[in-house]
This record gives C-alpha cells, structure tokens and sequence, in this order.
C-alpha cells in the first residue's frame, strides 16, 4: 500500500464498501470501548497511514519500545508469575509462600492488612477489627522474619504493596536481608511506593503530598546508592482503574505520576541515567481486550519518548517501561464466580500479549473474600496454561501489526497526551490532585460506566443479564479472629524483650533527620534493627509532617 494510486484505490473500494453495509443489520447503532472510544466496523491500512513504521513501531527491543523491551519477548524468558499473598498472620503467609513456590510461582507478592496499610501496629485502636482480612499483619521486624521464614531473600525477588509506610516495610526488608547475611548489590524486588496515586485514587495517603513526595525521594535516592537491583517505586495505574477511571486515564494519569517521580528525583540532584532504569510500572488489565493491548503498547512508546525528548535520558534502560500487571478485581463478580474464572483468563491473556514483566491473576473468589488455597492454584495454573499450552508465548508482539491494535494504541497515545495538556494548564500532577481535578475525572468516568450497565448498554454476565438467581457455593477463605489475640501477644513480647534505651535513641535520630533533609532511609533501616515497631515510625512521621486532609470536595 505504499504508492499513491494503491492508496487512492483503498480508498475509493473503502467508500464503496462502506456505503453497502446497513446500519440497522448490527446489533448497536455504536461499538464503543469503556473509554468512550469508537470502535469501527473494520479497521484497513488506511487507519495506520500517518505511520512511519521504524519511528513509531519499530522492532521488538528497540527504541521507541512499542512491541516490547526484551528482543526475545518470551522466547527467553517467560514474565515472573507473582501471586498476590497475604492474610492474618505472618505464619499463614509464610506457608501460602511456600505453597504457591512449590507449585510454580516464580516470585513473591506480598498484601498487608488495612492497619499495617496505615501505619498502624495491630493493637492500635485505630485498626481495631481490620486485622489480617485483605493482607498480613507486620508491625515489626520479627513479623518479617517470621514472614520470609525459610526463604532466602538474595534468592527471590519480592514486590510489596504498600504506600505511605513504604520507606518503613522496606528498611524492615533490608534489615531482614542484612540479618541473613545477604549483600544488599543482589537484593532484588519492589516497593509500590506510590503515594501520588493514593491520594488519586485509592486513599491511603497519611501525610500532606509534599513531605510524602520526599520520602519516595528518599527511598529512591537509598535504591540508586546501594540497592541498584531493586525497584523503589512502582508506579501504580491499577488502583486508579480499580477507582472506577477508564483506560485512558489509567494510562494518562499514572505516566502523568511518574513523569512527576523523575522530576522529584532530578531535583535532588540524583542524575536521571542513575535512577531512571530501576522505576518500573504496575496497570490493571481490564475486559475490553483490544483496548487493554492497545494500552500497554501506548505506554511504552509514551514513556520512551518523554524519557528521551523530556528528559534527555541517554540509558536505553532509561527509555524501557517495564511493568507488572494484575487482572482486573473490580471485574470480579460475586454473582455467578465461576464465571470469574474466564473473565481473568483473558484478562491475563491481554496482559501477555500487551508485553508484561510479571503477571497476578485473581482468584474467582476474591469478589466474596481473600483467595482460597484452591482459587489461587486455579489462578496459577492460568498463567501457566497460557505460558505453555497456547503458543502466544513464541513470537514477539504477536498482535503487532493488526490494523486494529495499532490504531487503538494510537488513539490511546493521542488521548493519553490530550491529558498531560489539561494536567499541565491546571498546575501540574500536585495541583491537579490537591484541588480534586484527577478525583473528579475518575468519578465522572465510574458514573458513565455504571449508567450503561443501568441501560444495559453493556452487559456484565451474571449481573446485569443472564442472571441465574443462584447463590454462591464455592468454598472461602476465613481469617481466624484468635489469630490477633496471637499476633498482639507476639507484639507485646517484642516490645519486652528489645532494647528499648536503644530503640528511644533510634527513634530520637529519625526524628531529627526528618526535621532536617537528611536522607531518612538509614535511620528507618537501624530503627528496624532494633526492633522499633511500624506505629512507633510512623508517629514520629507524624508528629514531624502532621496528617494530610484534602480541602476540595465534588
């Protein structure tokens, strides 16, 4: 289709075909994405014409990226499989570790309770009756030695979703790591770490942006100088999907955030070659496939060309957006479950062909309770069929090329930066989040996509059609209420046995580098050692920074 006459003669047999076709035969008088996007009735070379295929597609491995960060894709090496674990007690979470491990998984995943999510220890008042029942309790570095138990932290990498205490869980790892006896050069893992998106969207946050915006400053500073294999931020598009945005603003608003990171980062002078390479990506992979693919294709090329036009990145790594994903839990369905089942499947069938580096599928049951031992096998064993059983894993970007995907990765490109202009006009990431603007979209977004499930414009199997009208029967997993009065006792011994002379001097020490602008990671890391507990931190956080409470509302 490269002459002009090929092109002029698409175009007129496109017309002519056009014009055949009757309306009234389909089953909608529009096909449109979640976001709003129009889907047309065939998509031609026509619909990729402005292309030039080398700068904008390219070849898998090579800038700008779009088809893929690795040359091989999964010829080399399959994405980590790394199950989202955690529920009561360290114990617990330690046996569902090692479960998941000899069954396959590749790398650990590890969810906190609510308390331990705010800062809270789990006899604080303030997390009363929320122990254990979305992740695991840790409120001190006993709690994480008895978490990795058995587990040699140099030998597995680790991702942990946690925000504002962040910097805390963390220093409790590397101390852990040290105790082991493992070089902190071989550590290697993540910290999510992203407060911009809390206070966006999942509303974790604890202290104002700006002193928050310093402590993921710092932790990425404490990587860059001694942790080069470690990940300090993972920046977090899937819980702003899970708040109800479409894709759109999942891809804009979180490449939005870490564009932010960076220039936080420059400004502390670390150089963006050095930090650049190890921030990394975490998106929700939803049910409209083709936008899904089309999403995460746009987001390499997005992040490649600002790295390198923006901000002047040199690196190749620099340029490389590597990312997690995660099947889409707000899907989920607590009619029909079973269902489930299929909805994730695909789910993670978009995330492989879109090109992640590390794959969770949710169990079936996790609409009713955290995963069962069963649900989450099941979930596994998801992962492994696609990786080995459907051949998509034996050539790179096997979608690439379809008209359809790369005019959607386009117009997700072009709606994505129609975005960073508006967050640009109202001040930038900080203004856009303290003055509601990003909130406000989400929820514009959530009320459209609930007004055509109203309508039954678009239908969700088992809930707003096809309804059975039968209960749930499958088998769930409890939290054991004795197990807080375990772990509260277990605190408690902690708390007698250290030394407490020397966690009050510890803690004196953090607080002065916290007044100050030392880096706080290595007075977090000699605190954790000495046994300091997460509540004890944080409030000292607390006292320096104050709470955050937003002033704008809808």
């Amino acid at each position: 289709m490269d002459s002009p006459k090929d092109q002029e003669e698409l175009r007129k047999r496109s017309a002519r075909w056009r014009d055949k076709q009757d309306p009234s035969a389909q089953r909608k008088t529009t096909f449109k994405t979640p976001s709003q996007m129009t889907v047309n009735q065939v998509y031609t070379p026509e619909n990729t014409a402005e292309e030039n295929y080398l700068e904008d597609q390219g070849l898998p491995g090579e800038y700008p990226y779009l088809r893929g960060v690795h040359a091989s894709g999964y010829r080399g090496r399959l994405w980590t499989m790394r199950m989202f674990a955690g529920f009561g007690r360290p114990e617990e979470t330690n046996a569902r570790f090692k479960f998941l491990l000899a069954q396959g998984q590749t790398g650990l995943s590890v969810a906190f309770d609510m308390p331990t999510l705010y800062g809270y220890d789990t006899d604080d008042p303030r997390g009363a009756g929320e122990f254990g029942t979305c992740g695991v309790a840790v409120s001190s570095l006993a709690d994480m030695e008895t978490l990795f138990d058995g587990i040699k932290l140099d030998e597995i990498t680790t991702s942990m979703t946690i925000n504002s205490p962040a910097a805390i869980i963390w220093a409790m790892y590397i101390a852990l790591a040290e105790k082991q006896g493992a070089s902190l050069d071989r550590l290697g893992g993540t910290i999510q770490n992203d407060i911009l998106k809390e206070y966006i969207a999942q509303n974790e946050y604890i202290f104002p942006p700006q002193p928050s915006m310093r402590l993921v400053t710092d932790t990425v500073e404490f990587a860059t100088r001694h942790v080069p294999r470690w990940n300090p931020i993972s920046i977090s598009g899937y819980h702003i999907r899970e708040a109800g945005s479409n894709a759109i603003q999942e891809l804009a608003f979180t490449l939005a955030d870490g564009f932010e990171y960076v220039r936080h980062s420059l400004e502390r002078g670390l150089k963006v070659d050095e930090f650049a390479p190890r921030l990394s990506f975490f998106f929700n992979s939803h049910n409209n496939f083709f936008e899904e693919v089309g999403k995460f294709r746009a987001a390499r090329r997005i992040w490649a060309r600002e790295m390198q036009e923006t901000f002047g990145a040199k690196d190749p790594r620099s340029h490389q957006l590597r990312f997690h994903a995660q099947t889409s839990g707000q899907s989920l369905t607590a009619q029909q479950p079973e269902n489930n089942v299929v909805r994730v499947s695909f789910q993670a069938l978009a995330a492989v062909l879109g090109g992640c580096q590390s794959l969770h599928t949710n169990g079936k049951d996790e609409a009713w309770a955290l995963p069962s031992e069963e649900a989450a096998l099941q979930a596994l064993r998801t992962q492994q069929i696609i990786a080995h059983e459907t051949g998509v894993t034996d050539t790179v970007d096997p979608l690439g090329g379809s008209y359809f995907v790369e005019a959607m990765t386009n117009d997700l490109e072009k709606a994505s930066y129609d975005y960073f202009r508006r967050i640009d006009d109202v001040g930038g990431v900080m203004t856009a989040l303290e003055t509601g603007f990003l909130q406000r979209e989400i929820a514009d977004a959530s009320y459209v996509y609930q007004l055509e499930e109203d309508r039954k414009e678009r239908i969700t199997v088992g809930v707003n059609e096809f309804n059975t009208g039968e209960g749930t029967a499958i088998p769930l997993l409890r939290v054991d209420r004795e197990g807080e009065k375990k772990q509260i006792d277990g605190l408690n011994e902690v708390r007698r046995t250290r030394d407490n002379r020397e966690v009050v001097q510890r803690l004196k020490a953090l607080e002065t580098a916290a007044r100050e602008s030392e880096n706080t990671m290595p007075y977090l890391v000699e605190a954790a050692k000495a046994y300091a507990t997460l509540g004890e931190m944080m409030d000292v956080f607390r006292d320096v920074f104050g709470e955050y409470h937003p002033s704008w509302g809808y």
